[in-house]
């Protein structure tokens, strides 16, 4: 009996003196975020955690092209954040594996898919940056990002617009309208400033479905201020550089059924020659006054055809009346002393022509908004 007993009891459960206990630990748990179902915006990050233990792998793939995403694994191998933004309506797949404290792993599947938007707004910079970069822009020179389609979320983009200038220059956005948004400083710029405007639009909505397409920056230098001052009751151009008066010359402005807008008035191209046709503005074949010719040494200074430009036809009139349907004439000698000396930027300041101020909107009555108005921020649209 005492045998039988002995026996059965070494059969029981109990472990045996001496044998190890197998190890245990609880399970790696990998989580991914954002893990919604929803679509994200692309500038959200893509993470990945391990909880009670370590990432050994992590891997996120463009579904479409394959291309990885590069990501930051952290010192303690918990957690992993994707370095770099996403693109629009694109899904990626995210491929983890973890292992616990005793080296048990564990992996975790997910798929991450970004928002589609109804459209896409770029943020282009006018004057085009390669236009004046052999140049350099005039001292009166708004700085513009002119968007792809119309914002409606003015205010927080205004929140995503950068300026700086060196030497430093106190300045403010304004909204033109609803597509272009300025850049001015109180006054002009001073002579070498360095100006750089950065928009980071990318993934932010504008309202109503339109989202930013991408970031875009653009540095501009400011050369010589360079200002001509027309005076329509003298009808003289005086020219000033950098606040010295360099040179003077007879003018014609526009005559009274067609003055001259009065103001500051900046230069926005500048074109050998170009065919000016009176139809652009309203005055078509068979009214009276319609014209269409060939014109030579323009310099654009208002988007509804005011321009700098020679004028041989009214070299009789230039200094004592004024003849044209807008544009500043001068002599053709005169106009080709203006035109190799002014360019893009570059300011002719308009007085006593009878017109009224040039609006904003008319590329660029920027100069004409109070100060006040200006820090404002917004304008009307046309």
């Amino acid at each position: 009996m005492v045998a039988l007993s002995l026996t059965v009891a070494g059969c029981s459960g109990q472990a045996i003196p001496g044998t190890p206990v197998p190890p245990s630990a609880p399970p790696v748990v990998v989580a991914v975020a954002p893990d919604g179902g929803q679509p994200i915006n692309p500038t959200t990050p893509i993470t990945v955690t391990a909880t009670a233990g370590t990432l050994s792998e992590v891997t996120v793939t463009n579904a479409a092209t394959g291309r990885q995403v590069p990501g930051t694994l952290s010192a303690d191998r918990t957690s992993w954040r994707s370095s770099q933004p996403l693109e629009y309506a694109t899904s990626y797949r995210v491929a983890a594996k973890a292992k616990n404290a005793i080296g048990r792993s564990t992996e975790k599947d997910a798929t991450v898919t970004t928002l589609t938007p109804a459209k896409r707004a770029y943020a282009n910079v006018v004057p085009g940056p390669n236009v004046v970069q052999a140049t350099g822009i005039g001292v009166g020179q708004p700085m513009v990002f002119q968007f792809t389609a119309p914002v409606a979320n003015k205010a927080e983009v205004v929140k995503h617009l950068e300026a700086t200038t060196d030497p430093p220059q106190p300045g403010a956005w304004y909204w033109v309208d609803d597509r272009n948004v300025h850049y001015r400083a109180q006054s002009y710029w001073q002579p070498g400033t360095t100006i750089r405007i950065t928009a980071h639009v990318f993934g932010l909505d504008m309202g109503n479905g339109v989202y930013g397409a991408e970031d875009n920056t653009a540095t501009y230098k400011v050369h010589d201020a360079w200002i001509a001052k027309a005076d329509g009751r003298t009808e003289q151009l005086q020219i000033f550089d950098n606040g010295q008066m360099v040179k003077a010359m007879p003018m014609s402005l526009g005559a009274p059924g067609f003055p001259t807008h009065e103001g500051p008035h900046v230069i926005s191209d500048k074109q050998p020659s170009i065919i000016m046709d009176s139809c652009s503005y309203g005055v078509c074949p068979g009214q009276p006054g319609y014209y269409r010719e060939k014109v030579d040494l323009d310099l654009r200074i208002s988007n509804d055809g005011e321009f700098v430009h020679s004028a041989p036809w009214s070299v009789g009139q230039q200094g004592n009346s004024n003849v044209s349907h807008g544009c500043v004439n001068l002599s053709p000698d005169n106009a080709q002393w203006f035109f190799d000396h002014f360019g893009i930027g570059d300011v002719v300041e308009i007085t006593n022509s009878g017109g009224q101020p040039l609006p904003v909107w008319d590329t660029y009555g920027d100069w004409e908004v109070p100060w006040d108005q200006w820090q404002a921020g917004v304008g009307q649209a046309k």
